[in-house]
Parts: C-alpha cells; sequence; structure tokens
C-alpha cells in the first residue's frame, strides 16, 4: 500500500522544501509542483519524497485524521497469530 503524508513547508530552496509533519522534519523534492507556487506555511501532499499537490490546512488534517482511524484499527490479523 502506497500512502501520501500531508506536511508543513517551513522553507524552500530552488525545487527544494523543508518540510515538516508531527515532529519529524524532511527534504522534499517540489520538481513535480515546479509551476505552482509553494512557500513556507503551505501544505502539500508528500509520497516517496515528492510533494505530489498542495493542499489546505483543513485536508491535511482530514488526511492525517484518516491515517490515525487506520493506524487505530490496525491492519487485521496479526501476521503468524494463526500458527500460535
Amino acid at each position: 500500500m502506497c500512502l501520501g503524508v500531508p506536511m508543513q513547508v517551513l522553507a524552500v530552496e530552488g525545487h527544494t522544501a523543508r518540510c515538516a509533519a508531527r515532529g519529524v522534519e524532511r527534504d522534499v523534492s517540489l520538481f513535480l509542483l515546479q509551476h505552482e507556487p509553494v512557500g513556507p506555511g503551505d501544505w502539500v501532499m508528500v509520497h516517496v519524497g515528492y510533494a505530489i499537490q498542495r493542499m489546505t490546512e483543513a485536508e491535511a488534517r482530514s488526511a492525517w485524521e484518516l491515517h490515525d482511524e487506520a493506524l487505530a484499527a490496525g491492519d487485521g490479523p496479526t501476521p503468524g497469530a494463526a500458527d500460535a
């Protein structure tokens, strides 16, 4: 399963943004968004190190709520549980 992670842009230098989410900071490529203005304070969806779309803060919050629900629900049976 592939997931995009909402992150907030802290700083931009060229086609690279320093982004943060939940206390974790990463350098993210803005190459795929090079024709859109992206600046500090903006929210982006990040997938494998690339910002793939701009989003609103409300959209980012909603995405994190869905991620949290999925993590709380788990992925189904624990691998190897049937063997125990």
